[in-house]
């Protein structure tokens, strides 16, 4: 059982930055590939980033490539979501999520706990 608490969501202008951070309870972090999804209001869930066990490897959608950084620290039991230029598109709802998967996923019926989510307010 792994508990995901994500933190570092809030209101930001267009073009600047945040950095989400989503703690995991438990000593078996880096057995879970970790992944960050956001959901905007009547929208479907929509795949943000993720990064492998080690952090060696990462994943991002078109939309997201070259401004979100995913990256984490397994001694801190720690993920985060770097967030730069941000655009009123990226408001939503920020979820962080663990997966048992073999493999780097992007796909969240694969990924088996899930954070309460923080919200993130671009302002144009």
């Amino acid at each position: 059982q792994v508990q995901l608490v994500e933190s570092g969501g809030g209101l930001v202008q267009a073009g600047g930055s945040l950095r989400l951070s989503c703690a995991a309870s438990g000593r078996t972090f880096n057995n879970y590939i970790m992944g960050w999804f956001r959901q905007a209001p009547g929208k479907e869930r929509e795949f943000v980033a993720a990064v492998t066990r080690s952090g060696s490897s990462t994943r991002y959608p078109d939309s997201v490539k070259g401004r979100f950084t995913i990256s984490r620290d397994n001694a801190k039991n720690t993920a985060y979501l770097q967030m730069n230029s941000l655009k009123p598109e990226d408001t939503a709802v920020y979820y962080c999520a663990a997966s048992r998967s073999l493999f780097i996923t992007v796909r969240g019926y694969e990924y088996d706990y899930w954070g309460q989510g923080t919200q993130v307010t671009v302002s144009s």
